[in-house]
């Protein structure tokens, strides 16, 4: 049961926390694989899940899976090196935001942009920022028209 009163919406913060939660899954599942639903069961079971937005978690992390495919094509012409050469954050950081600007459009983009290049400040290497954010700014322009 989930600890979030149903009636009551989501705090800035839960849903910052759910944001850094899908980033860390996202690399933890590029690390050591594993299927979307047993990755997140380790990851609940493993940390405190009480004060996130659960529910934003889940819908994050259950979304760039199932959608890689398009979510991956959709930041690939602003790529300027190989896929496989991003690192894990850098790759983590663009999935979660490229859905949220496709699939979420009640989040504003620069809401988005700006909690991804956050992510990316805190786990990145020392410019990974600089680098989501342009890619994540050029899709943006692209799909939130």
């Amino acid at each position: 049961m989930s600890e979030q009163n149903p009636a009551k919406k989501p705090s800035i913060n839960q849903r910052k926390r759910a944001r850094s939660m899908c980033v860390q899954a996202l690399y933890k599942q590029l690390i050591a694989g594993g299927s979307a639903y047993d990755v997140e069961a380790e990851f609940i079971t493993d940390h405190d899940m009480s004060k996130i937005d659960r529910e934003y978690f889940t819908s994050l992390f259950h979304g760039v899976n199932s959608h890689l495919t398009e979510i991956d094509d959709s930041f690939q012409m602003y790529l300027d090196r190989p896929k496989t050469d991003l690192t894990p954050i850098e790759l983590g950081v663009l999935r979660q935001g490229a859905f949220e600007l496709i699939h979420r459009l009640d989040v504003p983009y620069r809401v988005v942009i700006n909690e991804n290049v956050e992510l990316a400040k805190s786990f990145g290497a020392t410019d990974a920022h600089k680098y989501v954010n342009g890619i994540l700014d050029k899709l943006a322009q692209k799909v939130r028209k």
